[in-house]
Order: structure tokens, then C-alpha cells, then sequence
């Protein structure tokens, strides 16, 4: 059965932050391969996506050594 007082510790919130950054970050980049004839490459609204992603990806990771406490 499922526990209906379960919560996320940190360790969890922070392999979900990192796993959603670095799809993003990929799923960005992989954008703007397959968009080749495009003219202009990365523009200033991926860049803030990218910078965004990043710094989700760095806090994720952060939180993994935490342990099981709950966050």
C-alpha cells in the first residue's frame, strides 16, 4: 500500500532536480542541432532557458548529499 504521510527527502528532490535539468539541457541543445538551417543559433530566451537549467542542475546536485531527511 501506499503511505499517505510519505514525503520527498532531499536526496530524491535533488536526483529530480538534476535528472529535469540536464533533460532540458539536452532537449535545448538537441533543438538547435536539428534546427540547423536556422540562422542565429542560440538566442537570448534559450540562453536564460540554458542558465536557468543550469543553476536547477547545480542545486539538484547539491542536494543529493543531504541524505534521506525530508526536504
Amino acid at each position: 500500500m501506499i503511505k499517505n504521510d510519505y514525503r520527498f527527502s532531499k536526496k530524491h528532490l535533488g536526483l529530480l532536480m538534476a535528472t529535469v535539468g540536464i533533460i532540458g539541457l539536452l532537449a535545448i541543445f538537441s533543438i538547435d542541432i536539428i534546427d540547423a538551417g536556422r540562422e542565429g543559433g542560440i538566442g537570448p530566451a534559450q540562453r536564460l532557458a540554458l542558465e536557468l537549467l543550469v543553476v536547477l542542475t547545480l542545486l539538484g546536485l547539491t542536494m543529493i548529499p543531504l541524505g534521506d531527511d525530508p526536504a
